[in-house]
């Protein structure tokens, strides 16, 4: 099959049983939506030999090729899974995706589709991106490539990568920019009702605490502590006294069993709490309060420098109300 004929685009994503729906429907939406507005994609479903695939949410999802069927393509997009993360992938796949992907404009990937890229070989020496629960596993399994883990998405040349499943739209929106220019895909995203281009990058989706010290640790009554009341005064010493250690002591064992610093800990908990305050409607100023911070002007300062996003714009993004 030949890409495609005149100016039109060939879109392949490429997909397979477990795959994330929203990976599929939200780039293949926008595509398609971008032909409504005088866009020429033709956007293909493929699989490795050509069938139907059960989705992550159960669903049958209709495919239209199987991946080697393309002579070439404008663009290979390969979606995420649960099941690429710390399994063995399909060598079958990942060698399909490497031929297409030598006969394509570009690739992209959506979520942890970049497994199957790095497998393929085609992240090697280039920056790239995932879903931030895996980026620490996708920097192990493959140190040849510079991960990005705050981004949404990441351009390395013809290479793309974005992070975890609705950032597949974002995605999607800046290929379309790319191609037919600011106007149209602007058109894009006002019909989809999304934004053209995100604040700030997917830390801002993120947990910061991910992990507690082992329930024997010294450490437990101090991190409980502080995530019963983040507000409260925490200093070093005061911890310290709480886990029956130095201050030094306390340091030490927050950097061997956490990999960070109290203080920095303190302030990951506190901004955690300001974000479920801000995702409860309570204001900037609130956030603050409950939260430890002090001051908005404060919890500005924390929130630009941990998630590249404002308090009011966070909470304007994902409250849809205007801060007061």
């Amino acid at each position: 099959m030949a890409d495609v004929d005149g100016d039109s685009r060939t879109v392949v994503i490429v997909v397979f049983d477990d795959a994330t729906l929203l990976d599929i429907a939200g780039p293949a939406e926008v595509f398609s939506e971008a032909n409504r507005f005088g866009a020429q994609y033709q956007v293909k479903i493929a699989s490795l030999d050509g069938r139907d695939v059960t989705t992550s949410i159960g669903t049958r999802l209709g495919v239209t090729d199987r991946i080697s069927s393309f002579d070439s393509a404008d663009t290979v997009m390969i979606v995420g899974s649960d099941d690429l993360v710390g399994r063995p992938i399909d060598p079958a796949l990942v060698d399909a995706v490497k031929s297409l992907s030598g006969r394509a404009r570009r690739v992209a990937s959506v979520c942890t589709g970049s497994f199957v890229l790095a497998k393929a070989g085609l992240l090697t020496g280039r920056r790239a991106t995932t879903h931030w629960r895996d980026v620490r596993q996708f920097a192990r399994s493959f140190p040849d490539i510079v991960v990005e883990p705050d981004a949404l998405f990441v351009r390395d040349g013809n290479v793309f990568t974005s992070a975890g499943v609705s950032s597949g739209i974002d995605l999607a929106l800046a290929l379309v920019e790319m191609d037919y220019g600011t106007e149209l895909v602007r058109s894009v995203a006002r019909w989809l009702v999304v934004y053209l281009k995100r604040a700030g990058g997917q830390s801002q989706f993120s947990v910061l605490v991910e992990t507690d010290p082992p329930l024997a640790s010294p450490l437990r009554p101090v991190t409980d502590a502080i995530a019963t009341n983040p507000a409260a005064g925490h200093s070093v010493k005061r911890l310290a006294a709480q886990a029956s250690l130095s201050p030094r002591q306390l340091t030490r064992l927050f950097q061997s069993e956490l990999g960070t610093t109290p203080a920095r800990y303190l302030q990951m908990v506190r901004i955690d709490a300001a974000r479920a305050a801000l995702d409860a409607g309570r204001t900037v100023a609130d956030a603050a309060h409950l939260a430890g911070f002090g001051s908005a002007q404060t919890l500005r300062r924390a929130f630009l420098s941990s998630l590249g996003i404002t308090p009011k714009a966070y909470r304007e993004g994902f409250r849809g109300a205007s801060d007061s």
